[in-house]
């Protein structure tokens, strides 16, 4: 440390050196002086504005305004107010840039300079959306790498629990509705058991007709059947050896499969079709399925002893309408993701996120990740109630289990006091609610007064 201060302070801090400093930053730099005339500029104008520095240095900043290289114009008020000011503009190209101009006074309390940085709006719209999805995952469990993302209690219970059972060899049945994230449970447990070097394989047994789900579970052997591979294939229960399988819709499983299955979970070996070679198999096995297998061994549609040989560990997944607290954090991170796949910076409104947590969300997770993902394709710049379908607004006005809200504003209210309700219930305490809803500590005082006036005593928390 003693060794860097000392060549800091050996370097010859010249003009040369600053302005080679200057032009390497993104942000654009404008100097002018007491008439408006740009006296120094750094290069990001050249990709703002399509110009060399050398067109701008000595121009006026009121002769370029007015032919036109950026609207609107901000250097008339500061020079005018000698006060900061923070504007929106767009340049001659399109760039759309936020842009803000301090003036520097002299002893006589006259503009001598006035400097204006300027930085494209779009890295500053990204920017804005990484720390919202940021400070929603600061007290999350946020799983990146399996796309696991909750604030809900009742799910980091269950990632806790799946930590416990992933060290063991059971099968495991996950149940829940479609799209609450039972195959990203599935590989949170292969990815936190011994296993996780070993292959993870996935299976919907609704998407394949039985005849060949069973060829793709078991393989078969050369010339097995009409039109096989000459050379047969490999089942996915023999290339998931030593690793996790991972059969999704379990419930539409024929139940001929269903009995060829219960033996490979009890042996431990199976016979691929057309082979007379038994084949032994170290493979977990995990299953989902969004119907209730219960009530389907009671009808006979499932086998019974299947049932019980996959339900040694039972994890059911809570819908995304029981777990409200991860729908905002949902919502940025997908919002992230589709900026950064579809490379556009789009916002959401507080308005339009209280509309989606007082939605029901019948398809859940993944319902709500393709409803974001249609919002950054169709929206503008910021994502605003009117851009969601009318059926969002339509499943909150006709859900029996409330009142009908008389106007789109009063939809939103009620979101806001069910939040806060809530999340006062919880802590008691003004400051920690403002904490846990992202929002001053002034705001949440007053939410607070306004929805939870019947909830607050002498014991509440400041």
């Amino acid at each position: 440390m003693h060794r860097l201060s000392n060549m800091s302070m050996n370097v010859d801090m010249t003009l040369e050196t600053l302005v080679k400093i200057l032009d390497y930053s993104s942000d654009e730099i404008f100097v002018l002086d007491s008439n408006k005339k740009i006296i120094y500029v750094n290069n990001a104008c050249e990709k703002h504005y399509g110009l060399k520095k050398s067109d701008v240095l000595g121009k006026s900043s009121v002769e370029l305004f007015e032919k036109g290289y950026w609207r609107p114009s901000l250097v008339p008020e500061v020079y005018e107010k000698k006060k900061p000011l923070l504007i929106k503009q767009t340049t001659n190209i399109g760039a759309e840039l936020l842009t803000s101009a301090i003036p520097i006074l002299n002893d006589k309390n006259e503009v001598e300079l006035v400097v204006t940085t300027a930085r494209e709006l779009q890295s500053y719209n990204m920017l804005k959306v990484k720390e919202k999805a940021g400070a929603h995952s600061s007290k999350q469990i946020n799983q990146t790498d399996i796309g696991m993302i909750t604030n809900c209690e009742k799910v980091k219970d269950i990632l806790k629990f799946a930590q416990k059972i992933a060290v063991t060899n059971s099968t495991v049945l996950i149940q829940g509705e479609s799209g609450t994230g039972k195959g990203v449970l599935a590989r949170y447990i292969h990815q936190t058991s011994k296993r996780k070097e070993g292959p993870f394989l996935t299976i919907n047994c609704a998407a394949i007709p039985a005849e060949l789900l069973e060829s793709e579970l078991f393989g078969y052997a050369p010339g097995a059947f009409t039109g096989a591979n000459r050379s047969g294939k490999i089942g996915l229960l023999e290339a998931t050896d030593n690793g996790t399988l991972f059969l999704d819709e379990i419930g539409e499983m024929s139940l001929t499969l269903q009995a060829k299955l219960l033996q490979v979970i009890q042996e431990k070996k199976f016979i691929p079709i057309g082979s007379h070679e038994e084949k032994k198999v170290n493979i977990r096995i995990i299953a989902a399925t969004n119907r209730n297998l219960s009530e389907m061994v009671e009808n006979r549609h499932f086998r019974e002893d299947l049932f019980y040989r996959l339900n040694v560990i039972d994890i059911k997944m809570p819908p995304l309408r029981e777990r409200k607290e991860d729908i905002i954090p949902l919502s940025y991170h997908f919002l992230y993701k589709f900026n950064t796949m579809y490379e556009v910076n789009k916002l959401i409104s507080e308005e339009c996120l209280d509309m989606l947590t007082y939605y029901k969300w019948p398809g859940n997770i993944r319902q709500l990740e393709n409803l974001i993902e249609r919002l950054v394709i169709t929206s503008d710049s910021i994502i605003e109630v009117h851009d969601l379908p009318e059926s969002v607004y339509h499943n909150i006005r006709e859900n029996s289990e409330l009142s009908i809200p008389s106007s789109l504003n009063e939809a939103v209210d009620r979101a806001k006091k069910e939040i806060v309700r809530k999340s006062f219930q919880k802590y008691k305490s003004s400051r920690k609610v403002a904490k846990d809803l992202k929002i001053s500590q002034t705001n949440a005082l007053k939410l607070i007064q306004k929805y939870c006036d019947d909830l607050r005593d002498n014991t509440e928390e400041p």
